[in-house]
């Protein structure tokens, strides 16, 4: 809880101070520019806090952000219905996590080597298969289109009910124990009887079901799909998003709520910095010392929650 209180607390002062540097901050339209960023960020972020607390790590998720609305409009192309084109395509989401999670159990591989591999592969089939062309991405419309990215703030709903559902998994439900547990001493866990391998592998999926499904949901937003962007940022944005919010990289804890703040807090930096005028690099490097803030912060918590426990 503490590490929510205090990235909560940062995320006010940021919001106060760019507000009054810049009047423009709160209004309605800045808001939703700010929502739109934060969630996929929080989404992506979310399901690697799952990973993180394993132990574990998907490098691989901002691809398979990418490659899922890509696989949605070849889909289409081919005469399937948006619907069952997003379907079939979080079905293939599904399996690269699934690979993932299989592919580094049972070759005993580093989650971070099997998931680079997987980026690449994935960046390689968009590449070869689009021949490197940006393309429109085929819209939606009605209400279907409004609740699937076309309004505003459809994203950020949706964004916002994974969060709850991925923060009652991880803190009130059994399979969540199970993490933690696992995380926090795979060998005793599993001495315990929980299934430490099958665990991880569903983690490894729903990252990538959620980066996926969030995907879509920004293309269909977009409306234009670029194979050469990066979606080793997006990755980078998510991780960066759950370890300012207080999750730890050694594994065995973990904070959903705080990685939506930590989302938050990225968002209001990049659009802040981006009102006042202040140089994207600028915000690289903020960037660069906010994570190394939040490290020092997470591990000098742990030194204090650890000699609490002990006395």
């Amino acid at each position: 809880m503490h590490r929510e209180v205090t990235i909560f607390a940062v995320l006010v002062v940021l919001i106060v101070f760019f507000a009054v540097k810049n009047g423009e901050f709160l209004t309605y339209d800045n808001i939703v520019t700010i929502g739109q960023y934060v969630a996929p960020v929080a989404v992506i972020g979310s399901g690697e806090v799952l990973l993180l607390t394993l132990g574990e790590i998907d490098l691989s998720a901002g691809q398979t952000f990418l490659m899922s609305a890509w696989i949605t409009l070849w889909l289409q192309q081919d005469g399937i219905p948006i619907g069952w084109a997003i379907t079939i395509s979080l079905l293939c989401c599904a399996a690269v996590g699934a690979f993932n999670g299989l592919f580094t159990i049972l070759f005993n591989v580093p989650s971070f080597v099997t998931t680079l591999g997987t980026y690449y592969a994935m960046l390689g089939i968009v590449l070869i298969v689009s021949n490197d062309e940006q393309v429109s991405m085929v819209g939606t419309t009605g209400r279907f289109g409004q609740i699937f990215g076309m309004s505003n703030w459809a994203e950020m709903f949706w964004a916002l009910g994974i969060v709850v559902v991925l923060h009652v998994l991880l803190k009130a439900a059994r399979f969540g124990w199970h993490v933690t547990a696992t995380g926090g001493n795979k060998l005793g866990a599993s001495e315990a009887g929980i299934p430490a391998s099958r665990v991880k592998i569903w983690c490894f999926v729903i990252v990538a079901l959620g980066a996926g499904f969030i995907g879509i949901l920004d293309s269909i937003r977009v409306e234009s799909l670029d194979p050469a962007s990066p979606g080793s940022s997006m990755m980078f944005s998510a991780i960066s998003a759950a370890v300012i919010g207080g999750t730890a990289l050694t594994g065995g804890r973990g904070t959903i709520i705080g990685a939506f703040l930590g989302a938050c807090v990225l968002g209001v930096l990049n659009d802040g910095f981006e009102l006042i005028g202040v140089s994207a690099n600028m915000f690289t490097l903020m960037l660069g010392l906010v994570i190394l803030a939040a490290m020092a912060l997470n591990s000098r918590l742990g030194v204090l929650g650890s000699s609490r426990s002990g006395r």
